[in-house]
């Protein structure tokens, strides 16, 4: 980066948060659901940060989604007491979850199979239990055409005692083969179709079973939630490179770089070489313009440091080791970059590199709480 900024302290990867954006991002994303009386209830495992998630309630919110008992442990140690696991019921973590309960904590839980109901009811845990519904993903989850099954799980559900039937709850995955907002609401809408079927096949029966929706594009693409009770997004609140290639966001509204030093420049081959590879941004990949793999893009600060723009020309993250990346782009672009000096790279996928490098700063290198 030209000139001294306040992220000239930064020695290692480290991940840098626009705030004034991912405010921006959560205020949007909270007035379309409250615009359709649609609860949000956002995804922590984009940043697993208790401070970030502190801004999601002051727009707010008072429930939250993970994907773990341990996310849920940590978050409910920092004040949460309603808590989804948006991840199969696992009995093996069965005393984790009762103490999470035992502390206050009103937990949602996913199952898919009678197997899974039986141990869950057995456990003794008292939860707000949601049917998982396979939409269109083919991941996890009871085909939402599957009405027998469906009026099945959640009879059984209401029969068990510390159990109380919550609904049904979808992840539309498939939206990030999307290559176009137009692509992600044709994904979008046939996923939510198959929620008011499975619904209906549930109120046929007698059953009134709210839904709950969760994908980043389809719930950024949408301008409203007509039939959903509930949203769940995560990568909303900093999106990424896929977001921006699926047509869920502008450049504008990505709020994550990945702050990398550089280690090496070699002008032959167009290229730098950062410290910031696989185990600091994952593996995890955009489309390339010739069709490769592209694991990040070059940002470049304002003149005041408040905010970033995409390279231009495009600089782009093209090749991976552990502790190793390599940004190949044109010299007026690369030159800006002597070895020494600090690159911002927003990665292809928010969720990983926040997982994998657990240090946030803001613009100003203010340190946020992980």
């Amino acid at each position: 980066m030209d000139g001294v900024t306040a992220l000239d302290g930064i020695t290692r990867p480290t991940l840098v948060v626009d705030e004034a954006r991912a405010r921006r991002n959560i205020a949007r994303m909270a007035a379309k659901a409250a615009a359709t009386g649609t609860r949000f209830r956002p995804h922590v495992k984009t940043h697993q940060s208790t401070t970030i998630a502190r801004w999601c309630r002051e727009a707010g919110v008072d429930g939250i989604t993970v994907s773990s008992v341990e996310m849920a442990e940590r978050f409910a140690a920092d004040g949460w007491t309603d808590i989804t696991i948006a991840f199969p019921f696992n009995a093996r973590e069965a005393d984790a979850l009762l103490g999470l309960v035992a502390h206050g904590v009103r937990l949602g839980l996913i199952v898919d199979s009678h197997e899974a109901v039986r141990r869950l009811a057995a456990s003794g845990i008292t939860a707000d239990t949601w049917i998982e519904v396979d939409a269109g993903y083919h991941r996890t989850g009871v085909d939402a055409d599957d009405d027998q099954t469906l009026v099945d799980l959640a009879t059984a559900i209401g029969h068990a005692r510390k159990l109380r039937f919550a609904g049904l709850l979808t992840h539309a995955g498939h939206t990030y083969t999307a290559r176009s907002r137009d692509d992600v609401l044709r994904i979008h809408g046939a996923s939510v179709a198959g929620m008011l079927r499975a619904q209906a096949s549930l109120a046929q029966a007698g059953i009134d079973a709210p839904i709950s929706i969760g994908d980043t594009p389809g719930c950024s693409a949408a301008d409203r939630f007509d039939g959903v009770d509930e949203i769940r997004p995560g990568n909303f609140i900093f999106f990424d490179l896929q977001q921006l290639q699926t047509g869920a966001c502008s450049a504008e509204d990505i709020a994550l770089a990945v702050a990398c030093p550089v280690v090496g420049r070699y002008a032959a081959r167009e290229s730098i070489v950062v410290h910031g590879g696989s185990a600091h941004l994952s593996r995890d990949a955009a489309d390339g313009p010739d069709g490769g793999a592209v694991y990040g893009q070059l940002v470049e600060l304002d003149r005041a440091g408040l905010g970033w723009q995409l390279a231009e020309p495009a600089a782009r993250l093209t090749g991976m080791a552990q502790e190793h990346g390599t940004i190949t782009g044109p010299a007026a672009v690369l030159d800006r970059y002597p070895v020494g000096s600090l690159v911002l790279v927003v990665p292809a996928h928010a969720c990983l590199a926040c997982a994998s490098t657990r240090r946030f700063v803001k613009l100003d290198g203010e340190p946020i709480e992980a």
